[in-house]
C-alpha cells in the first residue's frame, strides 16, 4: 500500500556502514512463497579439500601472532550444485556454491565449523548441528531459548570478530560469516588466504555487498534459499526442507497492521539514527505485517536520517532493535528525553515494539521478528480487524 505523502522521510545519505535433530526457533504464525534461485557467474574460485591438513594449519599458526575485528550488510541466494565431473555421494557432496561472487567447493560435509555473527550461528543450531560447532563469535544477543541448550559447551572466541590465530587454533574446515567484512586481515582472515589453507568460507547471501549479489529486495524466498544452501554445504538438505516448511507455515497467518499504519525501524545511533531502509530484512518484516516504512523509498538495506525528518514523518510505531551494545531501553531513554523526539506520537503514546538484533538481519529469526512485531501491534490495538490479512 502507498505511503502517506505527508509522512515520507527524506533521508540524509547513508553512513558507510521436526526432522530428527532439527531445532526451530520459537515463532508464531504471514505468507509469501515462491522460490527463486539466482545464479550469477562467479569471479573467484576457492576449493577447500576437507579435512584440513594439520601440517598446513600448524605452519599458518606459527606465522600468526595477533589480530582483532570488523563489520557490514546485504546478499542474493546463490545456487548450490554437485561439482562438475564428480559423482555426488549420499550427502550430496562434492558441492559447489557461488557465494557473493566467490565460488566455494566442499568435497565432504564440514565437521568443524566456526561461526561469526548470530545469524549464522543460529542457522547451524536450527539445523540441529550444534555438535559440529567448534567456536562462535560476535553474538548480537542471547540465543533463542529453543537453541541455547545445544550451544552451552561451544567455545566463544570473541565478543566481536575474532582474530586469525584464535580461529586457526580450532582447525576449522568451514568458517561461516554473517557479514563479508568478517573476512579481512583484521578479522578472521581474507577468504583467499583461508582457502589456501584448506579452510572453506561462506558469507550469509543476505549480506553480500556487491550489487550483482545483493538482494534487492530481500524476500522470504531468498532467506529460505539461504537455509537450503547452508544445509546443502553441511550435508543435511532434508533438514532444510523441514525447517523451511515450518517457517512458511508460521508466516501463513501473521496478523496485519491496520491500513495506513506507518513505522520506523530504529537500529542504532543517537545524533543521527541508523534505520531500516527499503530492501533489507527490516523492510521484509514490515511488509510481512502490513506496515508502511517511512523510509521505504530508499533503495538500501540501512540508511541514516536526520531526527528532524523523523519528526516530520511522525511514524505511528517505532520498532526498536535490541542489541547488547545498543539496547532498546537506551533508545527509549533517548527518545523520551529529547525535546523534539519526545513529541513524536509513537513516543507520547509509547508505541514501541522491540526486536532482537539477530532477527533484524537475514536468517532463521526473521519469521520470529514478523510474529513479534505483529504481536506488538496487537497489544497496541493497531491490527486490522480480527488479524486476518
Amino acid at each position: 500500500m502507498p505511503a502517506r505523502a505527508d509522512r515520507t522521510v527524506h533521508p540524509l545519505p547513508a553512513e558507510p556502514s521436526a526432522a530428527a535433530g532439527l531445532r526451530t526457533p520459537a515463532a508464531g504464525p504471514v505468507g509469501r512463497s515462491t522460490d527463486g534461485v539466482t545464479r550469477v557467474r562467479p569471479r573467484r574460485a576457492h576449493r577447500a579439500a576437507l579435512p584440513l591438513a594439520a601440517g598446513v594449519l600448524a605452519l599458518a599458526l606459527a606465522g600468526c601472532a595477533s589480530d582483532p575485528a570488523g563489520s557490514t550488510t546485504a546478499g542474493t541466494a546463490a545456487s548450490s550444485s554437485p561439482t562438475a565431473g564428480a559423482t555426488p555421494g549420499a550427502d550430496g557432496h562434492p558441492v559447489t556454491v557461488d557465494n557473493c561472487g566467490t565460488e566455494v567447493t566442499l568435497e565432504a560435509p564440514p565437521q568443524r565449523v566456526v561461526t561469526v555473527k548470530s545469524s549464522v550461528t543460529e542457522l547451524v543450531l536450527a539445523l540441529g548441528l550444534g555438535d559440529r560447532l567448534v567456536g562462535t563469535a560476535f553474538a548480537d544477543g542471547p540465543l533463542p531459548e529453543a537453541l541455547a541448550a545445544d550451544a552451552v559447551d561451544v567455545p566463544v572466541l570473541s565478543e566481536g570478530v575474532p582474530g586469525q590465530e584464535a580461529v586457526l587454533a580450532l582447525a576449522p574446515d568451514l568458517v561461516l560469516g554473517g557479514w563479508e567484512s568478517n573476512f579481512s586481515d583484521e578479522g578472521v582472515g581474507e577468504r583467499e588466504a583461508l582457502a589456501a589453507l584448506g579452510i572453506a568460507t561462506y558469507v550469509a547471501p543476505s549480506a553480500c555487498q556487491e550489487e550483482a549479489y545483493r538482494p534487492d529486495p530481500l524476500t522470504f524466498p531468498v532467506v529460505f534459499d539461504e537455509i537450503r544452501e547452508v544445509a546443502a554445504l553441511l550435508g543435511v538438505p532434508e533438514r532444510a526442507e523441514v525447517l523451511v516448511a515450518e517457517q512458511r507455515a508460521q508466516l501463513a497467518d501473521v496478523p496485519q497492521a491496520a491500513p495506513g499504519t506507518t513505522a520506523l525501524w530504529y537500529s542504532s545511533g543517537t545524533d543521527t539514527p541508523y534505520v531500516g531502509a527499503g530492501i533489507g530484512a527490516p523492510q521484509m518484516v514490515l511488509d510481512a505485517v502490513g506496515l508502511e516504512n517511512v523510509v521505504g523509498d530508499v533503495r538500501e538495506t540501512w540508511t541514516s536520517v536526520g531526527w528532524e525528518a523523523v519528526v516530520a514523518a511522525d511514524p505511528d510505531v517505532l520498532v526498536l532493535v535490541d542489541a547488547t551494545w545498543n539496547t532498546a531501553e537506551s533508545k527509549i531513554e533517548r527518545l523520551e528525553s529529547d525535546p523534539a523526539t519526545s513529541q513524536l506520537t509513537a513516543v507520547r503514546e509509547r508505541r514501541y515494539v522491540v526486536v532482537p538484533f539477530a532477527a533484524s538481519e537475514g536468517g532463521v529469526r526473521n519469521v520470529e521478528a514478523a510474529r513479534t512485531v505483529a504481536d506488538g501491534l496487537a497489544d497496541l490495538g493497531l491490527v486490522d480487524g480480527d488479524g486476518e490479512g
